[in-house]
């Protein structure tokens, strides 16, 4: 690896597409490739996270994925020594075949494909053809028949055939001028990874797949042989037919009458998995000669699908080959950046100052510098730093180790051999020389889940900015869309390069080292790849925020976060560790007594952590009725079939609940808080996610610290744990019922309007609504039932579910819920014209713009379509929420600062904000806190609901709250 600037700026390789070769010319007249069609539209189904076009809701991943693989195939083939002549996509016609005349049971159990999977199967065929490529099939015939029946003429004509495929049931047709090629792994399949794969040679694979079987085409096969068994039997009598007939010889008694009881059915099988190479070929091989595809029906069809990534590389491979332009439809918007493809080997490992010096000067010239940090640990608080990368240009990269250190060898404990240092420059001139880069304002800087750079920089010394975050970008674009934003996830999807994987430089499981023993030359490919891959993320990805529409919600709710998230992070927060081994020394004396209750009403001791063994107590021996059942079928015993079950009246299900209850806080949190706490700050620091929920809300983990109960008294326990420093306070500042408050906003429910701005308690009002019944003097049992249909309805609450919370029958919850719609109709507006929306468009947004992606709307499922219809419902209010507090989170620290406070912002737990302040500022933090929070909204959106904030200070958390 050079150390020198020179290394990445110099002039890359010759790309596959400059340099086709064509057949040797004393190579065959025929070379043919045939694509396992079926393979591959599977293989891109289940590889990408759904992909709908956006003008009509229609499933197009496996398309997307589909071209992609199709397009690598057609631009690699063509550097390969043995580039085909031919070359063809085989699909299967029909699920009914010759091979279920000879055994109707033939795939039998194979399910159906997936519902967003059936309607892509022409548009893949419609891709085929539109790269130029001939697509075959044939009714009652499978893909793998038409294969085998090319590949055997091909073969015999004197030509050479490569099936591009990884089935294992093709793999009897390897041999003299047939081989297989796994694209995926880049592996190519002759006769020495068959006898690997199976044992024998290529000719007898379908001796062993008789015998064997294959439960996924229901082939039955011998019961009870597998592979190993079935290869040993082949090669020690050479063939099925001589195994059969030989059978008696055996001397395994049960395996000798497997043979005898079950030769027919083994006959059987062999004639399900034969290919059949005498099937009729559809098209003749001279019309399957390799040719360019048409430009502009190529063009056409990609931006109809909307699979811009892909045309535009297309395009600049077509126009590099051959010098022309393609064709280009009119509208198209966003051009994204071309680039060369990734080659790590092409990064500088930087070992010296002057080096680095130079690096930071072209860091300067360009203007950009993507980052990233590589440490010892993943908790940013307490991290070392090991080393950092940066990126210039797309492909000009480098890494600078800074911690990093041989590993010792040990034998029985003493090092026999003391290694040399490793070449690198020391820690704190690196800090020295880049704060100044990563500080400087005219000098953007670009990270993938930049919050965690920015912690660990930080610790030593440097404050960088300014920062763009290409996870933030991507959650903002397509939050709900994808189920990651990481960079690996985004990698493959936008410049369809996997990332080395961390398990490839470390190792897995005990064997997994710390980054800090990586070799550097497997660290410097590693650690630049990775600031190389968020520089190309940002180019591709940052233009659509502005063309999109999204720019606004990316720069004033998602952009600025990460660095107040940072100090939140760093600065902890203080626990007692003596009351928390207190507490849950308590939980486990209660645990105790509660399964001693649960053995008594059970009648016999059974192990409270077992599910089946209380289903086993609660279904079998004391007869209670489960409506539910889990996945594998067994009888539920999820928390709420034990809370139905408790509340008809039965004691073991409650006991049981409150054993769980204890159990659970005894583990997360009494236990888990006291082993967080950093030996170093004597304080516990969480992670705070910011690409989490599709909402826009936190998470927190590592210890997770917004589940912990607020209304249960173990709860409330807990949080008597949560202490301020000597001379502080904690205050807590929460938002009233702000998701209330919002629904009246933003449904424009008058009522409820009308009752926040007068003060009046939402739930009692709307008890009054309801029921008839005054305000004053009204009955607890009234108001509860008013406030669980408000927060219900929400949340998209059923007659069931309410009638679960309140213990009351389904019809009299249902006559609940419809005397509520009746008395607030602009409710049930507000909720049909969200549904309407998500159906329309499969997407929702907020009071302040952020989109909320529901793919569930397009779902085929009644059971996905409602859900998606809940979340249209819930979303603009819990999104809207979401953002009003980071809204007021991104202010608060320089409004603390203006009025001269030294408190510090520690935890947020939905609609709460947790500081930590000297006893003297207590009443000045509240007093900035409120004015903040309640008018986070502002001037973005003028509320028609005042925002109200309940603060208080106490030495504890749960006395402030």
């Amino acid at each position: 690896m050079s150390d020198t600037l020179d290394s990445p700026t110099q002039a890359p390789p010759q790309t596959l597409a400059e340099t086709p070769r064509e057949p040797t010319q004393d190579g065959p007249k025929v070379r043919l490739y045939l694509v396992d069609g079926s393979g591959f539209i599977f293989r891109a189904f289940h590889a990408l996270p759904p992909l709908t076009r956006k003008t009509d809701g229609l499933p197009v991943g496996a398309v997307s994925g589909f071209c992609n693989m199709l397009w690598k195939l057609l631009v690699d083939m063509k550097a390969q020594a043995d580039a085909p002549t031919h070359l063809a996509v085989v699909f299967d016609h029909s699920e009914k075949t010759f091979r279920n005349k000879l055994y109707d049971q033939y795939k039998a159990h194979r399910p159906p494909p997936p519902e967003d999977l059936v309607p892509q199967f022409p548009l893949v065929r419609e891709a085929t053809k539109a790269f130029g490529v001939p697509c075959l099939e044939l009714p009652g015939y499978e893909a793998d028949d038409l294969i085998a029946a090319y590949a055997c003429k091909v073969r015999d004509m004197g030509g050479e055939v490569v099936i591009v495929s990884s089935d294992k049931d093709l793999m009897q047709l390897v041999g003299d001028r047939v081989s297989m090629l796994d694209t995926m792994k880049n592996v190519r399949i002759g006769p020495d990874q068959v006898i690997e794969k199976f044992g024998v040679l290529p000719d007898k694979v379908v001796d062993v797949q008789a015998l064997c079987g294959d439960s996924v085409d229901n082939v039955p096969g011998a019961p009870g042989i597998g592979i190993k068994t079935a290869s040993a039997l082949i090669n020690e009598y050479g063939d099925l037919d001589t195994l059969l007939s030989r059978a008696s010889e055996i001397k395994q008694e049960k395996r000798r009458q497997t043979l005898i009881d079950f030769a027919d059915q083994i006959r059987l099988s062999r004639e399900l998995v034969k290919l059949d190479c005498d099937t009729p070929l559809p098209s003749p091989i001279d019309d399957l000669s390799v040719k360019d595809p048409e430009s502009t029906e190529l063009a056409e069809f990609l931006e109809r699908m909307e699979f811009r990534t892909i045309a535009r590389r297309v395009e600049a491979h077509l126009k590099g080959e051959h010098g022309i332009e393609t064709p280009k439809p009119e509208a198209r918007p966003l051009a994204a950046p071309k680039h060369a493809a990734i080659d790590v080997n092409a990064y500088a490992c930087v070992r010296d100052i002057e080096t680095l010096d130079r690096w930071i000067a072209r860091a300067h010239e360009v203007g950009i510098v993507a980052f990233d940090t590589e440490t010892d640990a993943l908790s940013a608080s307490s991290a070392n730093l090991c080393g950092v990368s940066l990126a210039v240009q797309p492909g000009e990269a480098c890494y600078i180790p800074v911690g990093h250190e041989h590993e010792h060898e040990a034998t029985g404990g003493l090092d026999f051999e003391a290694k040399s240092a490793v070449e690198q420059i020391p820690c704190e001139e690196v800090i020295a020389r880049l704060k100044p880069l990563l500080e400087d304002p005219a000098v953007l800087k670009v990270a993938q889940n930049g919050k965690y750079d920015l912690a660990v920089l930080k610790r030593y010394g440097i404050e960088v900015g300014p920062i763009e975050d290409t996870m933030l970008i991507s959650f903002v674009l397509e939050g709900g869309l994808r189920k990651s934003h990481g960079m690996d996830e985004l990698s493959k999807q936008w410049l369809e390069h996997e990332p080395i994987s961390f398990k490839t430089v470390a190792g897995t499981g005990k064997a997994q080292k710390s980054f800090k023993h990586v070799e550097l030359s497997q660290a410097t490919c590693y650690a630049a790849e990775d600031a190389d891959v968020t520089l190309r993320l940002y180019e591709h990805l940052r233009p659509r925020l502005a063309h999109e529409h999204l720019l606004t919600v990316y720069e004033t709710l998602e952009r600025p976060m990460p660095r107040v998230l940072v100090d939140m992070e760093l600065a902890g927060v203080k626990v007692d560790p003596d009351r928390l081994r207190q507490l849950s020394n308590d939980f486990s004396v209660r645990m105790g007594e509660l399964e001693i209750e649960a053995h008594r009403l059970a009648g016999r001791p059974f192990n409270l952590g077992s599910p089946k063994q209380i289903g086993e107590v609660l279904f079998k021996e004391m007869g209670l009725a489960s409506g539910k059942t889990t996945a594998t079928g067994a009888m539920s015993t999820d928390a709420s079939m034990l809370e139905d079950l408790a509340a008809q009246g039965h004691e073991l299900p409650r006991v049981l609940l409150d054993w769980r209850q204890l159990s659970k806080l005894k583990g997360t949190y009494t236990d888990n808080l006291v082993a967080a706490i950093d030996p170093k700050t004597g304080r516990v620091h969480t992670s705070y996610s910011l690409a989490a929920a599709t909402t826009g809300r936190l998470a927190s983990s590592d210890p997770n610290l917004q589940n912990i109960p607020v209304r249960t008294e173990e709860g409330r326990k807990i949080r008597r744990a949560f202490i301020a420093e000597p001379g502080h306070v904690l205050i807590s500042a929460d938002y009233s019922q702000i998701e209330l408050r919002l629904l009246a906003h933003i449904g424009d429910i008058p009522q409820l309007k009308k009752a926040f701005a007068d003060g009046l308690d939402i739930h009692a009002m709307t008890a009054s609504e309801m029921f008839g019944v005054p305000i004053e003097g009204m009955p607890a049992e009234t108001r509860r039932r008013a406030k669980a249909i408000n927060f219900g309805i929400v949340y998209g609450i059923s007659a069931f579910g309410l009638s679960n919370q309140l213990g009351i029958s389904r019809e009299e919850a249902g006559a609940y819920i419809k005397t509520y719609f009746e008395r607030f109709p602009g409710i049930r507006t507000y909720m049909d014209r969200m549904i309407q929306q998500v159906r329309s468009q499969a997407f929702v947004t907020t009071i302040f713009g952020r989109k909320v992606h529901v793919p569930a709307a397009r779902g085929k499922s009644q059971a996905e379509r409602s859900f998606a219809d809940r979340a249209a419902i819930n979303a603009p209010i819990q999104g809207a929420a979401a953002d009003i507090i980071r809204r007021a989170m991104i202010r608060m620290p320089d409004a603390l600062r203006e009025a001269g406070l030294t408190a510090r912002m520690l935890l947020q737990v939905h609609d709460e904000l947790v500081f930590e302040a000297p006893e003297a500022e207590a009443d000045k933090v509240i007093a900035v806190a409120k004015r903040i929070m309640e008018k986070a909204a502002e001037p973005a959106i003028a509320l028609s609901v005042p925002l109200e904030v309940e603060a208080r200070a106490a030495t504890n958390w749960d006395d402030a709250h």
